[in-house]
């Protein structure tokens, strides 16, 4: 009984130690925000931002850049997660419920897609959005989210749809209800919580990617959010205040979307694992 009275106890200490090296960052960054510049750059870090500084936020919320920055990675996060959300819940309807040729072969394609290191594809999708004239532009961003982030809820969703019953539709068949209000009607609303589930994945690559942000959109008017953050950074220096204000700000979205979604979001990806 006291040997695994001290396995549970080491368990705990080891996972408090991983929870504060997880924690310590998101605090040391919402701790810099409201810190003066001048006990950011002290040589003696202080652990607590005392008095608090709200300086650093009433620079960032009169940028108009920032509100550029804000609405360009809402247009493009809402368009990823809904459009990316719909086209993967049909195209696992299909894997789920039809047998076609090809079917196996592009099972396999969407877990080879997403093995492709995502730097690998810069100068393909450059060119491809030059060519047809969406470099620079949001919807050309959107694109290429959708293209990382489909084939992931795809095959998560598939395991979801074949975990439930094709009875269920059969029966709204045979009661005289079409493919498509079986589909709507039956099928959607059990989905639901696995369409939560993969819709986080979604929502967190097109909010907080950069690269292909910073890279593909070249017009300042069209920049998101994290380009704006690397906008702090210059020649003079960095300016650590306006940065962690604006990184604060950034993650807020990120958390209440989590807490709003978090009990659907597991026990879809529970049901999506039972058959797939």
């Amino acid at each position: 009984m006291s040997a695994r009275r001290a396995r549970r106890a080491t368990v705990n200490a080891a996972c408090v130690v991983l929870a504060i090296l997880f924690v310590s960052p998101v605090y040391w960054m919402i701790a810099t925000a409201f810190k003066p510049d001048s006990q950011i750059k002290q040589y003696t870090p202080s652990f607590l931002p005392w008095p608090l500084d709200f300086s650093h936020f009433h620079r960032i919320f009169a940028d108009s850049a920032f509100y550029t920055g804000l609405r360009s990675s809402l247009i493009v996060t809402v368009s990823v997660v809904v459009a990316g959300t719909l086209v993967a819940l049909l195209a696992a309807t299909a894997l789920a419920r039809f047998q076609f040729r090809g079917r196996a072969g592009f099972i396999l394609a969407l877990i080879i897609v997403q093995m492709i290191p995502g730097e690998a594809l810069f100068i393909p999708f450059y060119l491809m959005l030059r060519n047809i004239d969406l470099l620079g532009h949001l919807l050309g961003l959107m694109l290429v989210y959708l293209s990382f982030t489909v084939p992931f809820t795809t095959w998560m969703l598939r395991g979801f749809v074949a975990s439930i019953p094709v009875e269920l539709e059969e029966a709204a068949s045979v009661d005289g209800a079409t493919r498509w209000q079986s589909f709507w009607r039956i099928l959607f609303p059990l989905v639901a919580p696995g369409l939560l589930a993969t819709s986080i994945f979604s929502f967190i690559t097109a909010w907080t990617e950069f690269t292909y942000a910073y890279v593909l959109v070249n017009d300042s008017a069209h920049y998101t959010l994290p380009v704006y953050i690397q906008s702090f950074i210059g020649r003079n220096g960095t300016d650590y205040g306006a940065q962690m204000a604006v990184a604060t700000v950034f993650t807020l979205p990120v958390v209440v979307f989590f807490l709003l979604v978090q009990r659907r979001a597991v026990a879809g990806m529970s049901a999506g694992a039972v058959k797939g």
